[in-house]
């Protein structure tokens, strides 16, 4: 029955959200499919299916390195190409003998988990069964069936290990479900999906045999499930909700004609036949009026000419457009402009094919979407696979995506539709269409995709001519990559190419490991030790027993009935078994179990701390895997990403400086970080700073306003504070100097690619989403200050200028990416005049100015970026040229043949790009501050001096991370900065790179270096850090270079990997944790770092406010990085610690147990009998000695946790792995082996002398009363050992010991007290009430554990390990200030030769000769590079200059007539002497200097004499 159509007022004005229309959910006709199996999972590669690839250049390189090159099986995806048809029959190289597709493409079903329900029991116990005491046991179990062997009871010998495997089941469950769950909502959320209609790229009737059983067993069990509950559920469902009215009952297919309110009529599709009846409308939430560009109803129709125009002929060697007959106009008041013709396109459409018109798009989910399938995806919605884009809600083909969780940005980007698709926005126009793509294999780069759309392109005006062959590139642009989410786009409607497994944020992903901590491998080889002391036992008891019964002199011939196995042969084997069986505790099975139990409570004590717990997300610690907490006590190595991990991702527009003037006020994390370090009070001068900016503020806030009533203009939102700013705006400096302001936030306003946000109100509020936060920063900071982006226009923007509406025609924008470093837009004044105007990298912008001008303000304003980026604030050059009509024109023809180049296309649009951004006029910089995320300073400072190296991996520019590396404490000023950049991408050159940076450590990266770094975890000196990009990672991660690399980042205090996939974040991962033979931890927040947490030893994801995808994979989630100090330096030193102290004790008191069993068979001819009763054994490892250790590795604790956080160096024992090592293993083993000595031949001396009596005259010397005398006397060592071994005593500890110790008594007193006892009745009272019992119990006591007493004696008084003299620290009350702090220790005001890391001494550097000017490199100051080499200048002999000796470069000419107060430029330009000595300076120049000196590299005159390209400067030293 049909839902009545939810209606609502179209009128109502400023709705809070606006509905848009759809279809319920309903169920597909494939919505039943069963998961398939994990061999399955992976499908057959195309590439043995499809043709060999055409030699056009198109193609892109995937990325290989060792994490990608282990998943291939072998095709090379040089030699393949995947070909998709839309509505054109597959050609007969397409097909097999059936006419089924020849390529067998991936399903869109995905699973991460390991383990589906069919396969997790024999899955988890072959997981299980990897613990070879697991087989050990299992093995003992069906030994003890055969009753020969003496197992009095082998049901209950196998209790412990069912419930072993039991409780671990359980847990891995648990711990799987999860995931099941994430995959379960991924394949099964909606999308909208054409049907009905022919997809030939697949067929469903090439379906395997076993699969359509499994789908016809699913669909009968949906089917009797779905008819009980109809019959027993109520026939009311009014309460319910959306999701569980569709999931409750099928629907008819329905078709989505969905429409939003303001564009209803532009979109909507052909009605079937069957649609009045099918369509059941379900009000869903839509974006809010302005979040995206929405478009008329006109905008549906073509231009005039198009669908008759053609796009590039692929016969045209010369890659020319052909054009319509549209001119330009030049804009009002402006000179008519020389006529010129606009570039038209084709169309995928055929104008002339008929279709039946029942195609339409159907709700369906993830998992049914198909290669070759139409899909159309709505605003907020994330994209199920990866698409080419057809057409978009925008008339310019424009749609804006987040790829958060690809590469961790939350900024939007711009991706564009095919010119060739923007009519194809119908489902009929889909059907209409008849094109084919030639797609690149799949490969894991998530930046590069090459593709081709090739289709015969019609005139609707000669219906009888065949058309001619047109083909239009795809590229990156053109593709939506699954995971990400459409934003600010009502809609776009695209094509499938990749699907599931396939799609490149699966490639990047790892399958889920199965990982077990460090300890847990190791403890494999103690157990294997174990069992090699159990077999030596076991032999001997064999040999001895059948030696015994091959002499026939023995009193047994004469008292026993005859052998077991009738000869000596056979009773020695006999009793060789029999004797695994009695002895099996010496492999401790309890203690696998004890362990669970401990990292259980481990794991609730995590979750638990509420110094962990982030209100703001209401998101406490959360452990995903649980049996891996002790390795958080060995992390040597952590993985960082940066974006979301280490920042907020939020800019905030600082400073700039202009026409020669810095202007701005700030007090940044960086600077703060600078003057700690210098011994000055950042409490104070902080403080003091504040205020003057908060006075600075209110100033700048009533000078606006004096300006110009903004209304857009808000208090709270004003991050730019510069009152001088404003005064020079209003012309308090001259004309000369508010003009240049100015066109400076003129140029703001215009050069980007942000799109407008405007939310009514009084007053109205704006807000801006753009490609970078830093963009979106600067158009910020041009709104507050009077230079508005209203909005764009259909071929411009509008910007209000201090109240003044005007619009710019946008003629071209050329975007930013990696290798040009710049982006610029080309717009038409109103005046008439064409501007370009380009930002960005300082060394880039200048090296592009004009020749021979503005000497003076390349000084000034280099001065003030390398002032600006010693503050750690993020810096850019803003310029701008003016261009000729003609010269626009010639150019605007090249950059279209670029444009549309099949071949090497990116770069001809580079080469078109640089031609115009020459010959460039300077008009100042800007600085901008990207903010941690809090205590990410501290956190990174604590970890450092814990001995922990911090790795960044990120997906960001190099610049940016270099910024952030020193606003965060990575880097520090001192630190030489190499940067590793291979611009030509050769092997050779990239070993010459290698080997030269090896020979400044001393080494060459030798096997013997390597193995000697693999002992070495001293944390290296900071005086070096190294950074490299995607591009030169990639080759130094090739065999050849692998070793040498990481030698080389293993004597650097830092390193930084940007521009980095996230399979090369997990190459970098195994390399380190597989090449060092070291504990690796991974952090990070999105999808693109799922690879590395997966890959690292520990995953830590930290729960953002968008994305779960890295929590999902991750072993454990916090919602801030600065929790990693808790996590590890706390929970981490602790668990290990406890977790290596309580096994070592397992160890211990199995062993004296053990061999005071095998002891007593030396006096019984090794006939394996019982010492003790056959209750004791079971019951010693149960309760008389379990409850201590166990609640040693739970509650132990050596210093509390303010102590851990005030004394980090604690936790580099953790690191050199000195908690648990074989040397302990066997001082453990040896002692309870001289414990059980002491204890059994004590007792056994008492009794031997045989005149053993009670004052009543019976003897209490049989072997059961014997065994009471030694069973406790182990059971009162054991317990009060591990007591000596517990550093926390408290009242549970104790009490838990006595209880252990007592219930050896209790258990005696009542179990003897039966008759049932038999041989055993009344033991406990004729015992007890034995002297010599007490008196054997104390000297047993004294002899066993004196031994252990003075040797800890010794090691605490003589030999003090650094927990036993902060112990005795806290004895003392040194750590009493801890008390007034509740969650972490606060940093501590130090000079800098108070740290112990900044102590370490810098390794001689060799005297540098002098370098001639035009050789020496060129560095940007964004990047702000510092070195330690002599400086063959100095009188002194000292590192570096004095940068005091360039003060006179930074006493720029000021203006006589105006006395400028700049308190935050003063403050850091007097902070800086000797804090900084950057590269150059230590070469005799600063690179501010040196910027001055730079003549354009790129202008019409070419390179000029001893001038050399600043493109791709790379640091070397």
């Amino acid at each position: 029955m049909a839902i009545k159509t939810y209606e609502e007022d179209g009128n109502v004005s400023n709705p809070i959200k606006r509905i848009r229309w759809a279809t319920q959910r309903v169920t597909g006709p494939n919505a039943r499919r069963k998961r398939g199996s994990l061999l399955n999972r992976f499908h057959k590669k195309t590439g043995s299916m499809e043709k060999k690839r055409d030699s056009d250049g198109s193609h892109v390189d995937g990325i290989h390195d060792a994490a990608a090159d282990s998943s291939e099986d072998g095709d090379d995806p040089e030699d393949t190409r995947r070909r998709i048809f839309f509505n054109i029959p597959l050609p007969t190289d397409a097909k097999d003998d059936e006419g089924h597709p020849l390529a067998n493409f991936g399903r869109n079903k995905i699973r991460t988990a390991k383990y589906t329900p069919l396969s997790f029991i024999p899955k988890n116990l072959w997981f299980q069964f990897h613990n070879i005491a697991n087989v050990y046991f299992l093995f003992v179990i069906i030994l003890g069936i055969f009753q020969i062997f003496g197992n009095p009871n082998p049901a209950l010998s196998s209790v412990p290990l069912i419930v072993i495997l039991f409780l671990t089941a359980v847990k891995d469950g648990i711990e799987d479900w999860r995931r099941t769950n994430l995959d379960n909502e991924l394949n099964n959320s909606p999308v909208h999906r054409l049907v009905d209609w022919n997809n030939v790229n697949t067929s469903e009737d090439d379906i395997s045999l076993w699969r359509r059983i499994k789908k016809s067993t699913t669909r009968g069990i949906i089917w009797a499930f779905r008819l009980w509950r109809s019959k027993t559920r109520s026939k009311s469902e009014g309460g319910k909700g959306y999701a569980e009215r569709a999931l409750d009952e099928p629907q008819k297919p329905s078709d989505t004609k969905r429409v939003s309110m303001a564009s209803r009529s532009s979109f909507q599709s052909v009605r079937s036949p069957i649609a009045e009846d099918a369509i059941q409308m379900t009000p869903v939430p839509s974006p809010q009026p302005g979040q995206g560009p929405s478009f008329a109803e006109n905008s549906l129709k073509p231009p005039v000419g198009q669908r008759a125009s053609q796009a590039l002929s692929q016969d045209d060697a010369n890659l020319l457009f052909e054009t319509g007959d549209v001119k330009s106009s030049a804009p009002n008041g402006a000179k008519e402009p020389s006529d010129y013709t606009a570039k038209v396109y084709g169309s995928l459409i055929d104008p002339f094919k008929q279709v039946p018109g029942k195609a339409r798009f159907k709700k369906d989910y993830w998992k049914n979407v198909q290669v070759g399938d139409f899909v159309r995806i709505y605003n907020e919605d994330q994209i199920p696979a990866d698409i080419v884009i057809l057409s978009t809600a925008d008339p310019d083909g424009a749609c804006y995506v987040e790829t958060k969780n690809l590469d961790g940005e939350t900024n939007l980007k711009v991706r564009q539709a095919l010119h060739s698709g923007h009519e194809v926005r119908h489902a009929k126009d889909c059907e209409r269409t008849e094109f084919v793509i030639e797609s690149e294999p799949q490969h894991a780069n998530l930046y590069q995709y090459s593709a081709v759309a090739k289709w015969t392109q019609r005139d609707p005006r000669k219906p009888g001519e065949p058309g001619t062959s047109k083909a239009e590139p795809i590229s990156i642009n053109n593709l939506l990559l699954r995971g990400c989410s459409l934003r600010n786009t009502d809609w776009i409607l695209g094509v499938v190419v990749f699907t599931g497994q396939e799609t490149k944020i699966m490639l990047n992903a790892g399958i889920t490991p199965s990982k077990r901590s460090r300890i847990t491998r190791e403890l494999n080889w103690n157990v294997v030790y174990n069992f090699i002391i159990l077999f030596l036992m076991c032999l001997i008891s064999g040999i001895a027993q059948g030696i015994t019964w091959s002499q026939s002199d023995h009193s047994l011939h004469y008292f026993e009935f005859g052998s077991v196995g009738g000869k000596a042969s056979l009773d020695g084997f006999i009793t060789f078994w029999a004797a695994v069986i009695l002895l099996q505790n010496l492999v401790p099975i309890s203690l696998y179990i004890s362990l669970e139990i401990i990292k259980l409570a481990q794991a609730f004590f995590i979750y638990s701390d509420t110094f962990m717990y982030y209100e703001k997300l209401d998101y406490p610690c959360t452990p995903k895997s649980w049996n891996i907490s002790d390795d958080l006590g060995q992390i040597e190595y952590i993985f960082s990403d940066k974006t979301g991990t280490l920042t907020q991702n939020v800019m905030e527009f600082k400073k700039c400086t202009i026409n020669c003037i810095p202007y701005g006020e700030a007090y940044t994390e960086a600077q703060a970080g600078m003057q700690r370090r210098q011994g000055i009070d950042v409490e104070v001068e902080g403080a003091k700073a504040n205020k003057q900016i908060a006075q600075d503020r209110v100033k700048m806030l009533q000078g606006l306003r004096k300006l110009h009533p903004n209304p857009y203009l808000h208090d709270e939102e004003l991050t730019f504070v510069a009152p001088d700013f404003v005064s020079d705006l209003e012309g308090t400096s001259g004309a000369e100097q508010q003009r240049a302001n100015k066109d400076f936030m003129l140029a703001l306003a215009l050069c980007h690619t942000v799109i407008t946000e405007r939310t009514p109100g009084d007053p109205p509020k704006i807000e801006f989403k753009a490609q970078s936060p830093d963009e979106a920063a600067l158009v910020a900071t041009a709104r507050d200050c009077g230079f508005t982006v209203i909005g764009r226009a259909k071929e411009g923007i509008i910007i209000n200028v201090l109240g003044e509406d005007k619009e710019y025609t946008v003629l071209n924008t050329l975007e930013f990416n990696s290798s040009r470093k710049r982006m610029s837009a080309i717009i038409r004044m109103p005046d008439g005049r064409i501007f370009l105007f380009c930002k960005g990298a300082d060394s880039v912008i200048y090296s592009r100015l004009k020749r021979g001008e503005q000497a003076q303000l390349r000084k000034s304003t280099a001065e003030h970026l390398e002032m600006f980026a010693r503050e750690g604030l993020r810096t850019l050059c803003i310029a701008r040229k003016e261009l000729s009509e003609a010269d626009y024109q010639a150019w605007s023809k090249e950059h279209d043949i670029a444009a549309a180049a099949i071949v090497d296309r990116d770069e001809k649009l580079e080469k078109t790009s640089d031609a115009i951004e020459r010959d460039l006029t300077l008009l100042g910089g800007t600085a901008i501050e990207d903010r941690l995320q809090d205590g990410v300073p501290d956190t990174i400072s604590l970890l450092g001096d814990a001995g922990i190296k911090l790795w960044v991996l990120t997906g960001d520019k190099v610049e940016t991370a270099i910024n952030i590396g020193f606003s965060c404490n990575l880097l520090n000023n001192d630190m030489d900065l190499i940067m590793f950049k291979i611009e030509d991408e050769k092997a050779e050159t990239a070993e010459a790179e290698l080997n030269k940076h090896l020979a400044s450590f001393n080494i060459t990266g030798s096997d013997e270096e390597l193995r000697a770094a693999r002992k070495n975890h001293e944390p290296p000196g900071p005086t070096h850090a190294l950074v490299i990009d995607g591009d030169s990672l990639k080759l130094l991660l090739q065999d050849e270079f692998r070793q040498k690399f990481l030698l080389l980042c293993k004597n650097c205090k830092a390193v930084l990997c940007c521009r980095v996939s996230p399979s090369q974040k997990a190459a970098v991962v195994q390399l380190v944790k597989s090449g060092l033979d070291v504990i690796t931890l991974s952090v990070g927040d999105g999808a693109n770092d799922v690879a590395m947490i997966q890959e690292a030893d520990v995953g830590v994801g930290i729960a953002g406010e968008e994305g779960r995808q890295a929590v999902m994979s991750s072993d454990y989630a916090i919602g801030q990085f600065r929790f990693l100090q808790r996590l590890i330096l706390v929970h981490g030193r602790w668990s290990y610690r406890r977790l290596a102290e309580t096994i070592a004790n397992f160890f211990y008191k199995n062993i004296v147990w053990t061999l005071a069993l095998f002891w007593y068979q030396i006096y019984n001819s090794f006939d394996v009998t019982y010492l003790f009763d056959y209750t004791y054994i079971l019951l010693v490892n149960l309760a008389f000695t379990s409850l201590p250790v166990i609640f040693m590795g739970i509650l132990d604790q050596d210093v509390s946790d303010k102590v851990s956080l005030a004394v980090p160096q604690l936790y580099r024992r953790g690191i050199e792995r000195k908690e648990w090592t074989q040397v302990k293993f066997w001082t453990y083993m040896v002692d309870g082996a001289y414990q059980s000595v002491i204890c059994f031949f004590m007792g056994y001396l008492l009794f031997a002398r045989a005149t053993f009596v009670t004052s009543n005259g019976l003897g209490v010397d049989d072997r059961p009363r014997m065994g009471v005398y030694i069973a406790c006397a182990i059971v009162v060592v054991v317990n009060i050992y591990v007591l000596m071994n517990v550093y926390r005593w408290d009242w549970l500890m104790v009490l838990l010991v006595l209880i252990s110790i007592l219930l050896i008594w209790f258990w005696t007193g009542v179990y003897t007290a039966v008759s049932s006892a038999a041989q055993f009745y009344k033991a406990a009272p004729q015992v007890y009430g034995q002297l010599t019992f007490w008196v054997l119990l104390l000297l047993v006591i004294f002899a066993s554990l004196l031994p252990r007493f003075v040797a800890k004696a010794i090691q605490k008084i003589y030999l003090p390990r650094d927990i036993d003299i902060i112990r005795e620290q806290v004895r003392l009350g040194k750590f009493d200030y801890l008390d007034q702090y509740e969650a972490y220790v606060p940093p501590k005001v130090s000079s800098a030769a108070s740290s112990d890391v900044l102590q370490a001494v810098k390794p001689p550097t060799k005297e540098s000769a002098p370098v001639a000017d035009d050789e020496r490199p060129i560095y940007p100051p964004s990047i702000a590079a510092t070195g330690t080499t002599r400086n063959p200048h100095s009188q002194t002999g000292s590192d570096g200059t004095d940068y005091t000796g360039h003060r006179l470069s930074l006493d720029y000419p000021g203006r006589p007539s105006f006395d400028r107060p700049r308190p935050s430029f003063d403050r850091m330009r007097s902070s800086m002497d000797r804090i900084r000595p950057s590269y150059e300076a230590s070469n005799d120049f600063t690179s501010a200097a040196l910027l001055t000196r730079v003549e354009s590299s790129h202008s019409q005159q070419g390179h000029g004499q001893g001038q050399r390209p600043v493109h791709g400067f790379s640091l070397l030293r």
